[in-house]
């Protein structure tokens, strides 16, 4: 574990950002020599990190394998061995030489393919996507069909009951008061006896009663 952050902090700093620095000045510097020399540098570190991916899949476990990355990557920057200079020259430049055009082809095959595919994906998604929206537009326009129903369905209760209630009329209500005030005059209720009705009717019960008695005695005598 220790090997393995020593060597990436040794790939990071030295075999990345210090070349990138003096790449930036030979750039700047306008320098034809120095210029060359890093970019055959970033060529054999490039395919370095493209086999490194694979390696430290598979190679992890052998011994020393990460010092040994450290002493690779130290190879190639040093002034002395000059190895990036040496790897290109010796096995990178003659190899891309005599394979160039057959790069070349399969870039571009690979270029066209790619821009079928994309527009052959592309016309599918379209196609997806139109379809989806008709889909939403087909159920959005139901559901506003089914709103509207309800709507009318709901105006043709209020309606329906403002109908009957019209169908009680004007005339239909003063005929309903002809006949409550019809009804009222046939059978009035009797009206409560009055106080000098009633004494009225108390001073004639005793004289009727004493007219009886008088009558009777007379009676008895004869």
């Amino acid at each position: 574990m220790v090997s393995w952050i020593i060597s990436r902090l040794v790939v990071l700093v030295f075999g990345t950002l210090y070349p990138a620095y003096y790449s930036y000045k030979a750039v700047k510097s306008k320098d034809i020599k120095e210029y060359v020399k890093w970019m055959m540098y970033w060529i054999i570190f490039a395919l370095f990190t493209t086999a490194e991916t694979f390696t430290d899949i598979f190679l992890c476990w052998f011994p020393f394998y990460y010092e040994l990355k450290i002493a690779f990557v130290a190879w190639l920057l040093s002034p002395y061995t000059k190895g990036s200079s040496l790897l290109y020259r010796k096995f990178v430049h003659p190899t891309l030489s005599s394979k160039e055009k057959e790069i070349d082809d399969c870039l571009v095959q690979a270029k066209d393919r790619s821009y079928d595919a994309l527009v052959h994906f592309g016309k599918r998604g379209l196609n997806v996507a139109a379809t989806a929206a008709v889909m939403a537009a087909s159920k959005i326009s139901q559901l506003l069909q089914f709103l509207l129903y309800l709507d009318l369905k709901e105006g043709q209760g209020q309606g329906a009951l403002s109908e009957r209630l019209r169908s009680f009329s004007m005339q239909d209500l003063t005929t309903i008061r002809g006949e409550s005030s019809s009804s009222s005059t046939v059978s009035p209720p009797p009206p409560a006896p009055s106080v000098s009705a009633r004494t009225s009717s108390k001073q004639s019960h005793p004289k009727t009663s004493k007219s009886a008695s008088e009558s009777i005695g007379r009676s008895g005598t004869a």
